[in-house]
């Protein structure tokens, strides 16, 4: 019996948006919240009972650090991490996410404040993998293209804990999650780390361009910006995938469409064990998109880790994913079982 469910490494931070939906800008009242990209995908499972665990730094002695600790309890996420000193005034911290919803057509806006984050010094040295991997035992480590593309450090982190995990039979989840900025000046030492990370995965998660760009796919030809359009593109894709990583289990992707910040077309598409489930795009009413992705990859998570049927993975995943958009928070954080079911049957009349 494995001890934890899900483990991953992730850069704990801190989110500040404001209330009531205000824009940054001409706001005074602000919500905080520890986050990650890599912790809310956790937190499906987390929620639902499951042990999981937060492989990170902090800083010693810092408020934020105790703070984020604190909430890390509070959503059920066991944590791993050195204290390491803060340096002066100047030294390291906790990033922070600055952040708002937006509404109708006032597009969300999202500011990143990352320098001197004390995660982008991870090391695998950190840590006592043997023990966590071959002694207690985990059932799927994630990874995110996030923290592997975060800095030098990270990326060799991330390498050397999926080599481990993968050492031990866990299961490999990797959301591919590029960003451009991380990538700047490191395309060759991170195509060749993302390979090698993606050569070891059982479930491979990002869209048609995550798949391009991180992986140096060529994609299909440019088609209608329709949902459907999206979905025949990532079949394509996926072809292209499945042949140089044969040893994928799953792929899948969310599909999006934006009418306003408050409404949204939602699905989601999946490739499993030789066949492929679709999730067409349905309307759904968002109080913070931000997450949602993320609220999917851990709902689909959870549904392997109960060993259901693939189109279980991707209903509970889908409905996942829109109970994160229904929430200020950027993680989802289901009651039960049942509530994410109802919210997948359209099923919104109230509880008692």
């Amino acid at each position: 019996m494995k001890k934890y469910a899900i483990a991953t490494v992730t850069s704990m931070g801190l989110r500040i948006t404001p209330q009531d939906r205000m824009a940054v800008q001409n706001s005074n009242l602000f919500n905080l919240q520890a986050t990650s990209a890599e912790s809310n995908v956790l937190n499906v499972a987390s929620s639902l009972g499951k042990e999981c665990l937060v492989l990170t730094k902090f800083v010693e002695g810092s408020p934020m650090a105790d703070f984020i600790k604190r909430q890390l309890r509070a959503r059920n996420i066991r944590f791993e991490g050195k204290d390491v000193p803060q340096g002066g005034p100047w030294g390291y911290r906790h990033q922070f996410n600055i952040a708002d919803s937006g509404f109708g057509l006032r597009a969300p806006r999202v500011w990143n404040d990352r320098a001197g984050e004390v995660g982008r010094t991870l090391s695998s040295d950190d840590f006592d993998l043997e023990r966590i991997f071959g002694e207690e035992g985990v059932s799927v480590l994630h990874l995110s293209g996030l923290i592997a593309a975060m800095s030098e450090e990270t990326t060799r982190c991330c390498l050397e804990v999926a080599r481990t995990a993968k050492k031990y039979g866990t299961l490999v989840s990797f959301d591919l999650n590029y960003r451009a900025t991380f990538w700047k000046g490191r395309e060759k030492e991170l195509s060749e780390a993302f390979h090698e990370i993606a050569s070891v995965a059982d479930i491979l998660v990002g869209n048609e361009e995550d798949f391009q760009l991180c992986l140096g796919f060529k994609g299909p030809e440019a088609g209608g910006k329709e949902l459907s359009s999206k979905i025949d593109r990532f079949k394509t894709m996926i072809e292209q995938v499945r042949e140089k990583y044969p040893q994928a289990r799953a792929y899948a992707t969310t599909l999006r469409q934006v009418i306003s910040a408050n409404e949204h077309l939602w699905g989601a598409i999946l490739w499993a064990d030789g066949n492929w489930y679709i999730e067409e795009p349905r309307p759904i009413q968002v109080m913070d998109r931000i997450g949602g992705g993320d609220g999917f990859s851990g709902g689909l998570l959870y549904g392997v880790l109960n060993g259901w049927s693939p189109d279980k993975w991707l209903q509970f995943g889908w409905a996942s994913g829109v109970l994160a958009a229904s929430s200020l928070n950027d993680y989802a954080e289901p009651a039960d079982e049942k509530q994410v079911w109802d919210i997948y049957k359209g099923n919104a009349r109230v509880q008692r």
